[in-house]
């Protein structure tokens, strides 16, 4: 099956498909949930801007430790051992956010959940790469990808309802419910994963990360995601409370603002997956920068809007951000050496989410707000720094298309069949 062009998949590996597709979708749920669950916890815990952006860089900052921490060891292990081991430290941080009734302890909480929900993602990629051969794996890819739009169409809209009527709680509930669901199914469905355990090698895990850090167009690639996942993550953690207090948005309102934006998201991706194979992707990923620039410092700088206007100028910024995710993602996944790809996608997704955490955190720092249910301020500088921030990355991710056009003419192997692999961690 390994060597055969556009292999048929097997009902084992859809059944594998299925799986991780799900595993999946509950650990971008937990992240996603936190930004529109925000106005109710910041009302319901007396939080701060500059609290709540803790509590969401609390997550990504241990996820980022936890996946450059297991990522000398992760070879070491079966993989579905290790993948069961893992999400199971996932759903009991999952219901110790559920238990949390204090600020410090829902701090702690995500942080539990982060160091094991953040090297799932990476677990899975092993899975599939062990499974699924190279001609396969795009379209498995393109499963798995699906994830981040339904948690947005289908579970961050269901978690809104269950806050509103029962508590900012029961989203985390849902998720643990579901997860457990999910365990028992890889328990008893998916097979054992130890022929990587075969392959010996002399080299430390340790040597061949620190190898791949010591490599400058490795770093250049690394800095570039790092700096793309900065905007986002600042924008993020406040977008439901913005959207509450400042654009007048009602709680029973928020659920469909996010479910249009994730059907936007599932329409996109697909289009611009395929555009960018046809286009200069940094071409793409420049002008998606520049719309999503200014959409950006458009809906920052809004004060109460009626709420189609609201979905219309978010479903713009969403085309922005999308449209630069996938060309970006497929132009750094090109840099690293087949040798060195597991280990460079390892940090790269690691560093994201450090990145990002350390965003979020100066994103609370910015914001703030007089009082419980006034009007956030300073969220147009927020938007005023992801122009910056993107001008920025915008010159580095021509350096990485550069470095990919370099690549592509000493070798004649194809590029990396999975342009989002650290979109997913």
């Amino acid at each position: 099956m390994e060597n055969t062009p556009k292999a048929a998949l097997s009902g084992y590996q859809k059944l594998v498909i299925f799986l991780l597709a799900v595993t999946q979708f509950t650990v971008i749920l937990d992240f996603m949930v936190m930004s529109p669950l925000g106005d109710i916890l910041m009302k319901s815990l007396n939080l701060k801007p500059a609290n709540f952006g803790i509590a969401v860089s609390a997550y990504a900052f241990s996820a980022g430790i936890s996946g450059l921490l297991t990522a000398g060891f992760a070879d070491k292990f079966d993989r579905k051992k290790l993948l069961l081991f893992f999400y199971i430290g996932f759903i009991i941080g999952t219901v110790f956010c559920g238990l949390a009734h204090t600020y410090a302890l829902l701090v702690a909480a995500r942080i539990i959940t982060g160091l094991f929900g953040g090297v799932i993602g990476s677990i899975s990629m092993a899975i599939i790469t062990d499974i699924f051969s190279l001609q396969q794996r795009g379209r498995v890819m393109g499963f798995i990808q699906i994830g981040f739009g339904a948690s947005q169409v289908l579970g961050i809209p269901i978690g809104l309802y269950l806050a509103d009527a029962w508590g900012w709680e029961a989203p985390f509930w849902m998720i643990a419910a579901l997860s457990i669901g999910i365990a028992l199914l890889i328990a008893a469905k998916l097979r054992p994963l130890t022929q990587h355990l075969l392959v010996q090698t002399d080299k430390s895990p340790i040597k061949h990360l620190l190898h791949t850090v010591a490599k400058a167009d490795y770093r250049i690639g690394f800095t570039a995601t790092a700096l793309l996942s900065i905007g986002g993550f600042m924008m993020m953690p406040f977008g439901s409370a913005f959207a509450v207090n400042n654009l007048k948005l009602t709680a029973q309102q928020l659920p469909l603002l996010f479910m249009v934006s994730g059907v936007c998201a599932l329409i996109i991706m697909p289009l611009v997956g395929k555009l960018s194979d046809k286009i200069d992707k940094f071409k793409i990923f420049a002008g998606a920068s520049a719309w999503m620039m200014i959409m950006c410092v458009v809906y920052t700088n809004l004060g109460p809007t009626p709420f189609y206007l609201v979905i219309f100028y978010n479903v713009l910024m969403m085309m922005g951000v999308m449209s630069r995710m996938i060309p970006s993602s497929a132009l750094t996944s090109a840099i690293p050496d087949i040798a060195d790809r597991g280990a460079f996608m390892s940090i790269n997704s690691s560093l994201q989410q450090i990145a990002g955490g350390i965003a979020a955190g100066v994103a609370g720092l910015i914001v703030t707000q007089p009082a419980k249910g006034a009007p956030l301020q300073n969220y147009n500088v927020i938007g005023y720094l992801i122009v910056v921030i993107s001008i920025i990355g915008i010159i580095l991710m021509s350096r990485v298309s550069n470095l990919a056009k370099k690549k592509a003419k000493i070798t004649t192997a194809p590029v990396a069949d999975e342009p989002i692999l650290h979109e997913m961690a």
